[in-house]
C-alpha cells in the first residue's frame, strides 16, 4: 500500500514538472513569436523612412485658409515622401474638411499659432513657430517660407532639385548704408555693420533654421527697437502717439533673419538672393510714408503667359547699395532666379493653372 502511494506521488510530481515545463516552453515560444512580430512590424514601418529622400518643409504664413491651395495641390501631387507642410494661421483656425479641399493641407496648421500684426515682431515670431515644428522631423533638410498668395512657377521635381542642389540657404540679404530703419538703440547688441535688409521669403538649411529658433539675443532687440511707425489710419484703433516724431519706423520681417545670420558670421554660407519674386510698384502708392511697403497684386487680367515668362526670364538681380549683381545659377550653370512668385489673387492663379502656364519644367518652357 505504501509503495503504491509513493508511486502515485511520483507520477503526480512528474506530471506537474512536465506541465510546468510545457507552460514555460509555451510562454517562451509565445513571447518569441510576439516580439518577432513586433520587430518585423517596427522595421517594416521604419524602412520607408530609412529609404526616404531628404524633405523640403513648406512653411505657409496665412491669415486663415489658403486661397491658392488648388495650385499647390497640383504641385505636390505624386511627390509624397519628398516634402512636408506646416501652416501658420490665426489662433484657433483649423484646416479641416470644411476649410480645405486639399488632402495635403488637411490638419497641417500648427497648434500654437499667434496673432500676427503686419509690420510688427509677431511676424518673425510666427516664422519661428513654424520652424520649431518643422525641425522636429529630422528628414526636413530645407525650410521654405511662403505666403498665402504665393504660387510655384515650375514643377515639384525641378523645384526640389534646384533647392537641394546646394548646401547654402537662399536669403535675400544686403547692406544698405542709406537705410534709416536701423535704430542706434540696438547697439552694441546689434552693430550697424551687421544690419541687413531683404525679403522675408527665405529658404533655410537645417543649420540656419536652428540658429533662428535658438536665438535669444537678436529677437529681443527687434521686439523693442524695430517696430512699424504708427500711421494716421491706425490711430482710431490705437492711442495717438504722444511724441510721434520720436517713433522709429522699422519692418522686422525684412531685417531679422538677414541681420541674425550676419551677427552669427555665416554670410558666406548664403546664396544672397530670394527664390520668390515680388513686384514693387512705387508709382501707385499714395504717400512717401507707405511707398514700396506692399508688392503688386496680380489679378485675373494680369495672369498671362507673358507675365509668367517675364518672371521666369529673370537671370540676375542688381543690388545697387552694394554695387553687386547676382547672376543666378543652379548646379554651376545659369538658371532662373525665381521658383515662386507673389501676390496672386485666386482668379489669377486659377486662370494660370487652367491654361497650363504653371508647373512646367524649365525644359518645357523653351
Amino acid at each position: 500500500m505504501m509503495k503504491k502511494k509513493a508511486s502515485q506521488q511520483k507520477l503526480r510530481s512528474r506530471w506537474k514538472r512536465n506541465l510546468f515545463a510545457t507552460l514555460i516552453f509555451a510562454f517562451c515560444l509565445g513571447s518569441f513569436v510576439y516580439f518577432q512580430a513586433r520587430y518585423i512590424g517596427i522595421t517594416a514601418s521604419l524602412k520607408p523612412r530609412l529609404d526616404q529622400k531628404p524633405q523640403i518643409a513648406f512653411l505657409f504664413i496665412a491669415r486663415n485658409r489658403l486661397p491658392l491651395e488648388f495650385v499647390w495641390d497640383a504641385f505636390f501631387l505624386g511627390e509624397d515622401g519628398k516634402f512636408s507642410i506646416y501652416v501658420h494661421s490665426r489662433p484657433g483656425f483649423v484646416l479641416s474638411e470644411a476649410t480645405t479641399q486639399s488632402k495635403y493641407f488637411l490638419n497641417r496648421q500648427v497648434n500654437d499659432s499667434i496673432q500676427v500684426e503686419w509690420g510688427e515682431a509677431t511676424m518673425i515670431e510666427a516664422e519661428r513657430v513654424l520652424l520649431r515644428h518643422a525641425l522636429r522631423d529630422p528628414f526636413n533638410h530645407r525650410f521654405v517660407f511662403l505666403s498665402d498668395s504665393c504660387i510655384p512657377l515650375y514643377s515639384f521635381s525641378y523645384t526640389y532639385n534646384y533647392i537641394m542642389s546646394t548646401e547654402t540657404s537662399f536669403v535675400d540679404s544686403f547692406a544698405d548704408t542709406k537705410d534709416k530703419r536701423y535704430n542706434p538703440r540696438m547697439n552694441p547688441v546689434i552693430h550697424v555693420d551687421n544690419w541687413r535688409k531683404g525679403s522675408q521669403w527665405v529658404v533655410l538649411n537645417r543649420k540656419h533654421a536652428e540658429i533662428v529658433v535658438n536665438d535669444t539675443i537678436v529677437l529681443p532687440m527687434f521686439q523693442q527697437h524695430c517696430r512699424r511707425k504708427s500711421l494716421p489710419e491706425f490711430w482710431r484703433d490705437r492711442p495717438v502717439p504722444a511724441e510721434g516724431w520720436k517713433e522709429h519706423n522699422c519692418i522686422p520681417d525684412e531685417h531679422y533673419v538677414q541681420t541674425l545670420l550676419a551677427q552669427k558670421g555665416v554670410d558666406s554660407e548664403l546664396t544672397r538672393r530670394s527664390l520668390t519674386h515680388s513686384a514693387w510698384d512705387l508709382t501707385s502708392t499714395k504717400s512717401n510714408e507707405r511707398r514700396g511697403w506692399h508688392p503688386m497684386t496680380y489679378k485675373f487680367s494680369d495672369a498671362t503667359p507673358h507675365l509668367i515668362q517675364s518672371i521666369k526670364g529673370i537671370d540676375n538681380i542688381n543690388y545697387e547699395t552694394e554695387y553687386r549683381r547676382e547672376w543666378c545659377t543652379s548646379k554651376g550653370k545659369p538658371a532662373p532666379c525665381f521658383l515662386f512668385a507673389r501676390k496672386f489673387t485666386r482668379p489669377a492663379a486659377l486662370r494660370l493653372l487652367r491654361e497650363s502656364i504653371l508647373l512646367k519644367d524649365k525644359e518645357q518652357d523653351s
